[in-house]
């Protein structure tokens, strides 16, 4: 007979056949989201993807997806800008120059609309919760920034086809209850150095 414990557990999880059964632990952190990539076979074919409903990001060449993402995107007072936009710049050790938060660092920076939205690393939330820029989490940062190159189109619509197949199968990330690293890490030149290598502070 199955113990108390047990029967509430199958019964939360509904889907699962026993106790023994895997028990998916929630959301995860970004900084445990490392996603498979495709190299390009033709980078001048390469476009960028986001999907404002969905929150998610996906790099294609033709059909074909090369990599997928959660993301993090603006408000409803603070929207991501709608639209097809060419990349117009790529920094991979930028830092915010407007205030508050000057100095804080927007690693793998790609700007696609005017000097101030672009996508970036950036903590990623399962709610709309930017002034319009797009966060991705550190290593799906680093292989977009290395995929594309000025120039790239990137679409900015509500909806995209692959919301209805990659996007379903990708993990829900919510990095709301993790502790903002301190700002003597997040202003030192650490932080890069710490970015590259698919890492920041503790996390």
């Amino acid at each position: 007979m199955k113990s108390f414990p047990c029967l509430l557990l199958a019964a939360a999880a509904a889907l699962l056949s026993s106790c023994t059964a895997p028990v998916s632990k929630g959301p995860k952190s970004s900084f445990t989201f490392d996603p498979p990539v495709k190299k390009a076979t033709n980078p001048s074919a390469v476009r960028v993807k986001i999907s404002t409903s969905a929150q998610k990001l996906y790099v294609v060449e033709g059909s074909e997806v090369l990599l997928a993402t959660p993301v993090c995107v603006g408000t409803a007072s603070a929207p991501t800008p709608k639209g097809t936009f060419p990349i117009q710049a790529k920094v991979a050790n930028r830092r915010r120059v407007s205030s508050p938060g000057a100095g804080y660092p927007m690693t793998y920076w790609i700007q696609f609309y005017s000097p101030s939205y672009g996508a970036h690393w950036g903590f990623v939330k399962p709610y709309p919760s930017t002034h319009g820029c797009v966060r991705m989490p550190l290593n799906s940062a680093r292989k977009v920034f290395n995929l594309v190159r000025v120039g790239t189109p990137i679409n900015v619509a509500t909806s995209q086809p692959e919301d209805a197949t990659i996007g379903k199968t990708l993990p829900v990330l919510d990095d709301s209850k993790l502790d903002n690293p301190p700002n003597s890490y997040m202003l030192s030149p650490q932080v890069f150095k710490d970015a590259e290598k698919g890492k920041m502070w503790k996390f």
